[in-house]
């Protein structure tokens, strides 16, 4: 078995590949729409946050042989605990990921290593600032930018209950609230960055599919200042960025366990 951390489309994608090339996996996600999409394809999925303890047990009552990291760049806790878990159970950890994005220089796009960064410099800059981070660190930027009368905060996020929810304990009011399930075109986003007198755009560098580049693009191209939060730097080990990478780092481990060897 192997235990396999999902939650984005490409990671569904691993998944599926997984499985035609004969692996037995279990899937775990966070959302319960992210496991109607697994189950979907025919994947046993399990749904729920995990701590690294929680995830050491399941790794034992599953017999699993390793441990694919296919979570969101963003998910640092998931990965902290994935490798934890990895290294006290003595199994392989490998960890795959979308490519990131390379950007020429340009004068309106600031790369910054946090939230906290990203909000006082959006704090500085003033203007009408769209966060297209999602929900988890939205608190943040209320706290930095909704008390500002200088700045129009307007929170772009999943059409979700708990995230309306959200909003409103954190006084974001509905007429800044943009509720659609991605992704979103250039034209989209274009539209939207009108429609709300965007000067400054908050993004995290998430890779391709999350559809940063057309985010930024589309802002740069209309001279909107655009703050890129990079990825958390953890030291991961095997490290993939496509699917045969996996699949071939895979077939060599189990190939070693199954001619007798220890260290699975």
């Amino acid at each position: 078995m192997i235990f396999t951390l999902c939650g984005t489309s490409d990671a569904r994608e691993l998944a599926v590949r997984m499985k035609a090339s004969g692996y037995p996996l279990l899937a775990s996600v966070v959302t319960d729409n992210a496991a109607k999409s697994l189950d979907e394809a025919g994947i046993t999925v399990r749904t729920g946050r995990l701590t690294s303890d929680q995830m050491i047990e399941l790794l034992r009552e599953s017999n699993a042989k390793a441990i694919v990291d296919a979570s969101h760049p963003f998910a640092e806790e998931a990965h902290r605990n994935a490798m934890r878990a990895a290294q006290k159970a003595g199994l392989p950890y490998i960890r795959f990921e979308r490519s990131s994005l390379v950007y020429d220089d340009h004068p309106m796009l600031r790369v910054v290593s946090s939230y906290e960064e990203a909000a006082l410099e959006a704090k500085r800059l003033k203007g009408s600032v769209m966060l297209t981070t999602g929900s988890k660190t939205l608190a943040i930027f209320a706290k930095h930018l909704l008390q500002d009368p200088d700045i129009r905060l307007v929170a772009r996020m999943l059409p979700r209950k708990d995230n309306m929810e959200l909003c409103e304990q954190l006084g974001i009011e509905q007429k800044n609230i943009i509720a659609l399930q991605g992704p979103y075109s250039s034209e989209l986003n274009e539209a939207l960055y009108r429609k709300f007198g965007t000067t400054v755009m908050i993004t995290k560098e998430s890779g391709k599919i999350g559809a940063v580049d057309e985010k930024v693009n589309a802002a740069l191209a209309m001279d909107i200042h655009v703050l890129l939060i990079s990825r958390p730097e953890l030291e991961f080990g095997d490290v993939f960025t496509h699917y045969d990478g996996v699949l071939d780092r895979l077939k060599v481990l189990l190939s070693y366990e199954q001619e007798g060897h220890d260290g699975l």
